[in-house]
């Protein structure tokens, strides 16, 4: 099955995607500094780079995009339907790489918060910002 988009305008889409500073990742950053907790971002030294790092609760959070990461059962995680082999491969090696970090920071002693995005969704935000305060008082 050919591709719905022209090689440039795939080309320019998939430009246009970002590791950093994503919507979802901005949101819950914002609201942890207006909540008063103080981080660190994409620390290199640890394993996965974690999305933010909160060095006072020994915590990472990492804000998963449902496509990039597999996010099984979500509507937001669907298989392309062109190169979907590749796409499977690159979705696992991302799932796999996911793993592998979650397991040495638990070694090392750190606390793990995986957010989706599609728990940053108008409909359910409120909620899990919540939680991940109440998440970040448990670790103290």
């Amino acid at each position: 099955m050919a591709d719905v988009h022209s090689k440039v305008t795939r080309s320019y889409n998939m430009s246009r995607i970002r590791s950093k500073d994503t919507k979802p990742e901005m949101l819950v950053r914002r609201f942890l500094h207006k909540n008063g907790f103080r981080y660190r971002l994409h620390v290199k030294d640890l394993p996965g780079k974690p999305d933010i790092v909160l060095p006072k609760y020994k915590t990472v959070i990492f804000i998963h995009g449902c496509f990039w990461h597999g996010h099984e059962g979500c509507k937001y995680y669907v298989v392309p339907k062109t190169r979907t082999e590749w796409w499977l491969h690159k979705i696992g090696t991302n799932i796999t790489h996911d793993i592998n970090a979650e397991s040495l920071l638990k070694v090392a002693g750190w606390n793990i918060i995986k957010i989706w995005e599609c728990e940053l969704k108008p409909v359910k935000v409120s909620e899990s910002l919540s939680n991940l305060i109440i998440d970040l008082h448990s670790k103290i």
